[in-house]
Parts: C-alpha cells; sequence; structure tokens
C-alpha cells in the first residue's frame, strides 16, 4: 500500500510531524530507534571532503567545529587604549538595519571593537527588543569571506581613486546633456538621506531615470491603498487591538514587511493568564501552510488566484448584511455561494460583531485591486484610524515593476548608455520575460555597487564592494516614519569598500564627501534635530529620534476610485486543475528573495512549515501527488510555453489543490562558496505580468528522485504527548487540562535529594500560546553561542547541531487541512537528570543553581548521554575543521563561548555566559540580580515574548508567576525528571459555529 494510501486510511492519531510518521512506514521506524543514524563517520573521499569544506564556506568556519583546548594567539596591546574599552567587557551601540519601506532598530554586541550579536531595540518601533532570523544573521553577513574586497574595472583590480578619476571623467559630458542616457537602478530604501540625494540627481540630471526595483516588495499593498484612497500611504497594523483578525493569503507573522511588530501585536492579543481571560481568533484563508495559519483558530486552503474572488464574496456578503462597503455593487458577479457558506457567514458575522476592533489583511502576493478591496472593508467596518493606521511615505522609495520593465525596453532599443545599480541583483532576479540579462549587457557602461560579486557583478564593467550597514553612517524611517541614524561600529574591513550615499554623492557632484558628511547634512534641519552636538548624541545613544513619527492620515475610500480599480485590474474567477497548474512563488522564509543565498546559517535553518533545509522544493497536496503518481524528492517539470524548472517536490498536508509552491532566492550561479548551486531557480519561470501567482502549468515526471535535507523526523519521542492543547472553552471548563494529562508518580529514591532552595535558581517557560514558530530563537543561539553548520549531507544524517529545535507538528484527522502546533525544545535542565548518571568522566554535572553544564575538556565522546536523554536534545561534534578557518570568521565568534572540538558533546546552557556576566555586575554593585534584568538570547530575540526566564527562588519573578499558571505542565512528567523548562498549554479560540460544524463532519 502506498504511503498516502495509508496515510487516508489512518485515523485518530493526534499529533504526527510528517505522512511518514502517520503512516508508520518502515523508513520511519528505522530512522525512529536509530539514536546516531547512519552514515560516514569520517570523509575518506578527499573530494567530498573537498566539498563538504567549500560547502561550510563562512559558517563552518564562523561557528564551528573549533577546538576547546585555547588555540595559539599572539597578544599584542594597545598603543593607547581607548578610555571606554575594557577588554572582556562587551560594549552595546544603537543602530538601525535597512529593509525595504522600513527599518529595524538594533542594539549591537561589540566586544574590544569586533561586532558580534544583534539584538532588538526596545525604543524602536519596528523591533521593540526583538528580531528575526533575517536580523540575527546579518553578523554572518559582515564577516562572509566572499565579500567583494576591491573594486574591478573588467576584470581588473582597481582602487577607488581610479574610479573617482574615470567618473569625473564623465561628469561633464553626462552633466551637459543633463543625463541622456543614464539610468540609476535601486532597491528599495527608507532614508532621509538617500531620499535627499535621490533629488538632488533627478534635479542634477533631469534627462536621467532612478528605477526602484525588488523582486520582492509591498508595491501591491501599496498601489491597491493609493487607487483607493488616492493617497501615497503606508499601511501599520495594530493587531493588539483587534478581536478579530482575517488573513487573506497573509503571513503577517513571519514574511510581511512589519512581522516583528506583528507578532509582538498578536502575541498580546493571545496572551491569557488565566481561564477568564478572553482572547483574539484568527482566521486565515492560503493556498500553503505558512506560520499564521499555523496560529490560527479556523484554515480554508485555498487557490491563490481564487482569494481575490473571496475577498469579493466577502464583500458582497458584509454588504448585504449591513456593512456599506463602496463598489459592492460591481462585485456581484462573486457570488457567495462559490465558497464554503458556512465559512463566509460565521467569519463576516464575526467580523461585524467586532466593528472597530476587527482586522482584515492581505498578503503581498495578492494583487493591487485585492488590496484596495481590503481597504474598503477594513473602512466600512470601522477599523480605519483604529486597527490599521496609515502614515505618509515620506523619504521612501517604493517598487514599481513597470519602470523596470520600461528600463529594459530602453536598454535593449540602445536608449541607456550608462546604468549605475545600486546593491540588488537584477540580473538574477528580474522577471524572466524581460530577458534583463541581455539588454543589460547592450549598454556601454555598467556599474555594481554590491557587497558581494554576483551575477550582476559579472556583467557590469565595473563593480564597486559596498560596505555592509555595520560599516558605514546612514540613516532611515520606520513604516511609522520615526527616524534612525546608522552609526558604523566597525571601520570598513576592506578599505575599497563605500556606501551608496558616498557612490550617489560622486554621481550628483563628481566630489567627495565622507558618509559621516553626508548624514550629518541631511540631519542640520529644523526638521531633523535641534542644532547641539548633546542632541545629535543623543540620537545616536537612543538608536532613534525621540518624537519623530510622522501624524497618521485620515484615509478614505473612494467608490469612483475603486471602481476604476476593479475595473483596471479585473478580478479573476479561474480555478487551477490537473491540466493546468497554479504556481505560487513566493519568499524563502531564509534566504528571502536570494539576498542571503551565501549565509550558511539561513541555509541550514529549517523552514518553519517543510522543515527542509538547503534546498527548495514544489510544494504539492496529497491529492496532487496521489493523481500524478509522485512522492517526495521525485524531480519534476514544470513548464509553460518556452518557461521550463526542474524541481523536486513535497507533499505538505493543507496544500490547496493544483498549486504548487515555490521559494524565491535558489538557484544562484555567482553566490559564493556556501550558495552557488543550492536549489532550483524560480526566477527562471516567473514573469513581469504574473510574479506572485500564474496559471496555465504543467508538471512532468522526468524520472529522477534527489535526497531532501528535512529534519522533520529528526529526535521524535514517539508516543509520548508532548504538546498540549485544547479550545479557550475547554480551558474554561477544565482549567488545569493540560498537567492532568500525563500522571506523574511520586518520586521514589534511592538517595537523599539535593535542595535547589537557596541562592539563585534558574528556571524558563515557554508559552505555546503565543509561540509562532518563526525560527527566531534558533538563529539567536547560533550566534551566541558558537554554533556550528554542517551541511546539507550531515543535516541529511541527522547530525544537525542547534541547540533549539523547533518541534512542528500536524494534528488533526483532516489530511488536506489539518492544524499545526509548534513547540520549542532545548535541553530541559533536569534536577534529576538522566545524561549525568551515565557519563563516565563527569563531564556532565549539575551545578549547584541548578543547571546540567558540560565540562568540555573532560568529555571522551562516548555518547552515552544523548543516548540516555529522553528529551534528544544533545548535540555531538562529530568533525573539527579549525585549521580552515578564515581569519575573518574569527571575528564573529563569541569569546564569552568556549568552541568545541570534534569528539565533545554540546548542549543548551541557559546561556550560562549571560548568567554569569549578570551576576558579576550585580555583584559589584553589591546587589542581587534583578528580575528581567537577565535575558538568555532566545528570550530577547523572540518577537513573540513567549520565553520567559528567571531565578525560581525569587517568588516575585515573572518566571515564577507563570509556572504558577494553571497552564503549567512538564514534557515527560512521569519521568521525574524535575526538568526547570517548563511549558504553558495552547489554547485556540474557535468559533462555535464553526466548531460545531468540524465536529459534526467528524462524527
Amino acid at each position: 500500500m502506498s504511503l498516502l494510501n495509508k496515510a487516508n486510511n489512518l485515523k485518530g492519531k493526534a499529533y504526527w510531524r510528517s505522512l511518514d510518521e502517520l503512516a508508520e512506514t518502515p523508513e520511519f521506524k528505522d530512522f525512529l530507534h536509530r539514536e546516531f543514524p547512519e552514515g560516514i563517520t569520517e570523509f575518506n573521499n578527499p573530494i567530498t571532503r573537498r566539498n563538504f569544506l567549500t560547502i561550510m564556506g563562512a559558517s563552518m568556519a564562523f561557528a564551528g567545529l573549533t577546538s576547546c583546548r585555547k588555540p595559539v594567539q599572539k597578544i599584542v596591546p594597545y598603543v593607547k587604549a581607548p578610555e571606554d574599552v575594557v577588554p572582556g567587557v562587551p560594549k552595546f551601540y544603537a543602530t538601525s538595519m535597512p529593509g525595504g519601506t522600513g527599518s529595524i532598530g538594533l542594539l549591537v554586541e561589540s566586544h574590544e571593537g569586533r561586532p558580534t550579536k544583534m539584538e532588538g531595540n526596545e525604543l524602536h518601533p519596528q523591533s521593540g527588543g526583538a528580531l528575526g532570523s533575517h536580523q540575527q544573521a546579518e553578523i554572518l553577513n559582515l564577516y562572509d569571506p566572499d565579500r567583494a574586497k576591491w573594486l574591478s574595472q573588467d576584470g581588473v583590480q582597481k582602487n577607488w581613486s581610479d574610479f573617482v578619476a574615470w567618473w569625473r571623467e564623465q561628469y561633464p559630458e553626462l552633466l551637459a546633456n543633463q543625463g541622456q542616457g543614464m539610468a540609476v537602478l535601486s532597491q528599495q530604501f527608507s532614508s532621509p538621506t538617500l531620499a535627499r540625494l535621490k533629488k538632488e540627481f533627478e534635479n542634477t540630471f533631469p534627462q536621467a531615470k532612478w528605477v526602484v526595483y525588488e523582486a520582492v516588495s509591498d508595491e501591491n499593498i501599496l498601489k491597491g491603498i493609493e487607487n483607493a484612497t488616492g493617497q501615497a500611504l503606508q499601511p501599520v497594523f495594530h493587531y493588539e487591538k483587534a478581536n478579530v483578525v482575517l488573513s487573506l493569503d497573509s503571513d503577517f507573522l513571519l514574511k510581511e514587511s512589519d512581522s516583528i511588530r506583528n507578532a509582538r501585536g498578536f502575541a498580546n492579543g493571545r496572551r491569557i493568564e488565566s481561564e477568564k481571560d478572553t482572547m483574539n481568533r484568527l482566521y486565515a484563508v492560503e493556498s500553503t501552510f505558512t506560520i499564521t495559519g499555523a496560529m490560527a483558530d479556523h484554515r480554508l486552503p485555498l487557490q491563490g488566484g481564487q482569494i481575490g474572488a473571496f475577498a469579493a464574496a466577502l464583500a458582497v456578503v458584509l454588504n448585504r448584511k449591513g456593512a456599506s462597503i463602496s463598489a459592492a455593487g460591481n462585485l456581484q458577479d462573486f457570488a457567495s455561494d462559490d465558497f464554503d457558506q458556512k465559512w463566509l457567514d460565521a467569519v463576516t458575522d464575526d467580523l461585524l460583531a467586532n466593528r472597530g476592533k476587527s482586522l482584515v489583511v492581505a498578503g503581498r502576493h495578492q494583487s493591487a485591486t485585492v488590496h484596495a478591496l481590503v481597504a474598503a472593508i477594513n473602512s466600512a467596518l470601522g477599523n480605519t484610524g483604529e486597527t490599521v493606521t496609515y502614515y505618509p511615505l515620506t523619504d521612501k522609495a517604493v517598487s514599481d515593476r513597470q519602470t523596470l520593465v520600461d528600463l529594459t525596453s530602453q536598454m535593449e532599443a540602445g536608449a541607456i548608455s550608462t546604468v549605475i545599480v545600486l546593491d540588488g541583483n537584477p540580473v538574477f532576479d528580474a522577471p524572466a520575460d524581460l530577458n534583463f540579462s541581455s539588454a543589460f549587457g547592450k549598454v556601454a557602461t555598467r556599474i555594481h555597487c554590491s557587497s558581494t560579486a554576483n551575477e550582476t557583478s559579472a556583467l557590469s564593467n565595473w563593480h564597486l564592494p559596498k560596505t555592509h550597514f555595520l560599516e558605514s553612517w546612514g540613516d532611515t524611517r520606520a513604516l511609522d516614519g520615526t527616524m534612525s541614524v546608522i552609526q558604523p561600529l566597525i571601520a570598513p574591513l576592506f578599505a575599497a569598500c563605500k556606501s551608496d550615499i558616498e557612490l550617489v554623492t560622486l554621481i550628483n557632484s563628481g566630489s567627495e564627501l565622507s558618509d559621516y558628511e553626508i548624514v550629518r547634512q541631511s540631519w542640520q534641519g529644523p526638521a531633523r534635530i535641534a542644532a547641539g552636538e548633546k542632541n545629535w548624541r543623543k540620537v545616536l545613544h537612543d538608536g532613534v529620534l525621540e518624537n519623530s513619527a510622522l501624524s497618521t492620515v485620515s484615509a478614505s475610500i473612494s467608490r469612483s476610485r475603486l471602481a476604476q480599480q476593479i475595473s483596471a485590474q479585473p478580478i479573476s474567477k479561474a480555478k487551477a486543475n490537473a491540466e493546468s497548474l497554479e504556481v505560487a512563488f513566493v519568499p524563502s522564509t531564509s534566504l528571502f528573495d536570494g539576498r542571503y543565498a551565501n549565509n550558511g546559517w539561513l541555509q541550514e535553518l529549517p523552514d518553519p512549515v517543510t522543515k527542509i533545509t538547503w534546498d527548495n522544493v514544489a510544494l504539492i497536496s496529497m491529492k496532487l501527488a496521489k493523481e500524478a503518481g509522485l512522492k517526495n524528492g521525485d524531480v519534476i517539470s514544470l513548464e509553460k510555453n518556452d518557461s521550463v524548472l526542474a524541481i523536486p517536490v513535497w507533499i505538505l498536508p493543507g496544500q490547496a489543490d493544483y498549486t504548487l509552491t515555490v521559494a524565491l532566492g535558489y538557484g544562484r550561479k555567482n553566490a559564493g562558496r556556501v550558495g552557488t548551486d543550492v536549489g532550483a531557480n524560480a526566477y527562471a519561470i516567473r514573469t513581469s505580468g504574473a510574479p506572485d501567482y500564474q496559471g496555465g502549468f504543467t508538471a512532468n515526471k522526468i524520472g529522477k528522485n534527489v535526497e531532501i535535507a528535512c529534519v522533520q523526523d529528526h529526535s521524535t519521542v514517539d508516543g509520548r504527548p508532548l504538546v498540549r492543547e485544547g479550545t479557550l472553552d475547554h480551558y474554561r471548563e477544565e482549567p488545569g487540562f493540560a498537567p492532568e494529562m500525563e500522571e506523574t508518580p511520586p518520586l521514589v529514591s534511592m538517595w537523599k535529594d539535593h535542595q535547589y532552595d537557596e541562592g539563585y535558581q534558574w528556571g524558563m517557560t515557554i508559552d505555546l500560546n503565543v509561540c509562532t514558530g518563526c525560527n527566531a530563537c534558533m538563529t539567536a543561539c547560533q550566534s551566541e553561542n558558537n554554533i556550528p553548520i554542517v551541511g546539507k549531507e550531515q543535516v541529511s544524517n541527522g547530525r544537525e547541531m542547534h541547540w533549539i529545535r523547533l518541534d512542528r507538528y500536524f494534528t488533526g484527522e483532516d489530511l488536506d487541512n489539518p492544524g499545526m502546533v509548534y513547540q520549542p525544545v532545548a535541553c530541559q535542565q533536569c534536577e534529576m537528570a538522566p545524561c549525568e548518571q551515565v557519563c563516565p568522566v563527569a563531564a556532565t554535572v549539575h551545578d549547584d543553581e541548578g543547571l546540567n553544564v558540560m565540562t568540555y575538556n573532560r568529555c571522551i565522546g562516548t555518547r552515552y548521554c544523548s543516548n540516555n536523554c529522553p528529551y534528544k536534545v544533545r548535540r555531538f561534534n562529530w568533525f573539527n575543521f579549525t585549521k580552515d578557518t578564515p581569519e575573518i570568521v574569527k571575528m564573529a565568534m563569541n569569546p564569552d563561548v568556549t568552541v568545541r572540538s570534534r569528539g565533545v558533546m554540546e548542549k543548551c546552557t541557559f546561556c550560562v555566559q549571560r548568567i554569569n556576566q549578570a551576576k558579576a555586575i550585580a555583584k559589584s554593585e553589591d546587589r542581587q540580580v534583578r528580575d528581567g534584568e537577565l535575558k538568555t538570547a532566545c528570550q530577547q530575540t523572540c518577537p513573540a515574548d513567549a520565553i520567559t526566564f528567571g531565578n525560581i527562588n525569587d517568588p516575585e519573578s515573572k518566571v515564577v508567576k507563570m509556572k504558577q499558571q494553571n497552564r503549567n505542565y512538564t514534557m515527560l512528567s512521569s519521568l521525574n525528571l524535575r526538568t526547570r523548562n517548563t511549558f504553558l498549554a495552547k489554547i485556540r479560540n474557535p468559533n462555535p459555529v464553526l466548531e460545531s460544524a468540524d465536529s459534526s463532519e467528524h462524527a
């Protein structure tokens, strides 16, 4: 019997990680019962070893597998030591990370002038003290040994002075003809300084063009709102104020622009302390499972091309029930009976019952018409000004795909003689139908400024190395307009590197200024900061300019403009089928649009939903897999007209039928030693007319199956109730259901127990009700604790090294639309630790503060401890490539954390280095460590604030209060291991109308 048939015939298994587990295939059983999966124990083939080292690149060398023995180093003292630098004591500086039409506020940890760790700036509105994986991984990008180190002209190494002299020769002619034939192609930005320089460029060269393009952007969102309101506005959503949220293809918890703030706000509406509390409700309509869909109380799988029609049907029903929606009369063709009538009625009733306290959002993949319609729905529900506010797009440049189309046509026609590409990689990520690389090659002068030499650099006459934002001055605006300064934490690692504002200043005037001088010019006016060095220093210290957020704009929906938008870009009712498949193009959760392809941390970070690393796949539904005879890893040829893409498939429960979802950003040909030739390039079949969803594809098996490095079945704890969840009604009826789900027998001990009732005793709780599964904790832990990557082959062997694993479970019997729940699992810090009892050399022991600690130089690698750990959270170093570590990469390591050698076991330490640092500071000030003063790396970065850590001997500490909640439970409590890490059960808030319908269907 096939895997799919077995899975379809199974009933009753509450939680399952994969279809293999659900069907209990022989392969899964074999993997489950092997603590150390079979595979090579050493690289015998020298070619394999060389390839492995190539893959490791920056990341393996960065964190990993380095000796726990002290390396030989030269100690060179300062000639004159800076007054504010104390060896061994880190300093923190506020800065900002630019991105899209917003920015992320940062606090960067620096050791003796070396940035080593990112944290969120609590004063910044978009970060609020938290970060995502991409921000954490920027440290690795800074020290990437594949960064561009010098200028080149037609492959010949040059200096910055050579380029300056060359440009000054071109400048008079360009100035004389007002920039005729010149174009700048930049990515999106939100910078007062770069916006000022852009205006100067347009004034200096009125005949030139400045084109803004990014492959993944909010273009549809912003155009839709502008077409509905007549104003260019930036939306900011306030999930903390919403009782009911409807997500239309929007992964607002991870992939949308403001995901960190969104997660924080949504979690605040989800957080409960007792059965008396209330919580928000989330409905999700989407084609592919996302972490937002996983958090939903009700989820409806729907083809991406159908979501516009669903939004139109939603507007029609709302209008019929009394919500006056502009242009609803233009939508009558979209009858509600095209969709689940019960679902539509329940959602619309819930939205109407929460006017002003509800929120409807659409994802960036949806068309401008859908976003215009969503703005109208929110207006009709009274949400504008409450759960959604609008701000002007001041100092922002927004991507416009049509301008790229026009520029490409002009290059092809020979009308453009000079193109300057500021960052970005359009040769790789421009729509395939434009044939951008061919048109670009016809331009006489091609200049590219980027931090790495990529596909666009390879076709450029001049390549100029760009500074990392941690090396340069700049400024940004958040989505709400709050201004921040980007200040460097380190001098450029390569002297040839220049910032984009230095380059644009040279282009505009032919003169040179430093990036600091350029930024200070922008900040000297009354609109920025008052005169005086004191005010400037305060901005640098805080990371934000106080009270600089823009005023909100009152936006009203224009009925005529909305009708024009619907007429100009009609909503399609077409449905994909087996003969005409729909392909959804989505940004990778790890690589985004491809810019992070050479980042080993992110390549090895499991996708939150599929748990796949080092690859992208075409996600397909179980129905399509059965009809086409496909299994995981089968390579198909996706074809439409002349577009062809070979890519392996992966069966995903909950995927919309006949929709194939493909992540962008893979298949790079010039990314560096880590990212080159990893995955399939989905841009090869993405077009300018349908960049998000495109129908009309066929999929043909090519008779090949490839191995996919997927971690979803690794470290499975078989047959144990690990995740505990219930509905809000059930919680109110049985408040203590979570700890009562597993009986804990009385502990019978052969010896006297150690008493942990004095001094500091550390503990942690994780609230599953607000954990979104975003993976930020995994990357933060990797950065903080020098954790290595191991490469695709070793991940496939079950040898990944992450100290935290984020278990993802499907739940329910409906394989076409299951639920999903996440559970972060690290070392549980057992007081009765089974690992300690079997270690023959006492390498893992307990300290007097209740921590299960590792003494690395005692460990002889028996792996008994790992075999005896019921939680499967210990990691073993199989290899050691210390001698291959580039010197630049060594700069990124956390000096407070021992790096481990081959043959050593490691695991979560509750960030003991941070504990020791906090205790040392408290001791020097003759006090105790304050509650909340100490945070672990995972806790500090968590956007949802799901993790609480502290002293469990302090009855007033937050962690004690969390553990006193009736949702608190211990994983595998029947083992009586007295773990310091506990969980708060997950609570869902389903609509009773839909819940009763689901129950009757299952019955």
